[in-house]
């Protein structure tokens, strides 16, 4: 098995153990690593609802809407945390040090970190391409992508990540401003 196939068989899992309540307006992908190695790369996949923003929304006002909606300072563990992580057990730990290792770039955290970021980009557009978001939760929803070493890239990933429709209201916030 590919780390590749691997990740896509722990984020389907992922899908089906979110509820089933129509409420989930977000698919995030928490990207991280184990100690901060990106030797040890993982996915945290989630979801936010809409009660849950409402509920936020009662707690810090108004003004903060967008931030409620799409910061992950304002999400529930399912969403920061989510419910289940990809690429840290250990198969998939082992299967991504030997594709490193035989690419030659096992050495190169910066390769490394690179890497998984465009894999966990490129498994959000494979989730819609073959419509297993469709299937999972009823409808398409946009995946916001989370570098939690790198937060400025959210934007870019999420923009790479989905159809333009889907991320909208995510991109309004995009101090780039390249929403279009």
């Amino acid at each position: 098995m590919t780390f590749r196939r691997h990740m896509e068989r722990e984020v389907l899992r992922a899908l089906a153990e979110f509820p089933d309540d129509g409420g989930i307006y977000v698919v995030t992908f928490r990207i991280d690593s184990v100690d901060q190695d990106p030797r040890f790369p993982y996915l945290a996949v989630g979801y936010n609802t809409e009660a849950e923003v409402a509920r936020q929304i009662e707690v810090v006002g108004a003004a903060e809407a967008w931030e409620v909606r799409w910061s992950y300072a304002y999400f529930p563990p399912s969403g920061l945390e989510g419910v289940r992580s990809a690429g840290n057990d250990p198969e998939g730990a082992a299967l991504f040090r030997r594709e490193a290792e035989e690419q030659g770039f096992w050495d190169d955290e910066e390769r490394l970190d690179e890497r998984f970021r465009e894999s966990c980009v490129d498994l959000a557009r494979w989730l819609h391409a073959e419509g297993h978001l469709v299937k999972a939760l009823g409808r398409p929803l946009p995946i916001v992508l989370y570098d939690m070493f790198d937060p400025d890239a959210m934007f870019a990933m999420t923009r790479d990540a989905n159809p333009a429709e889907l991320v909208e209201e995510f991109l309004a916030e995009d101090p780039e401003g390249e929403d279009s």
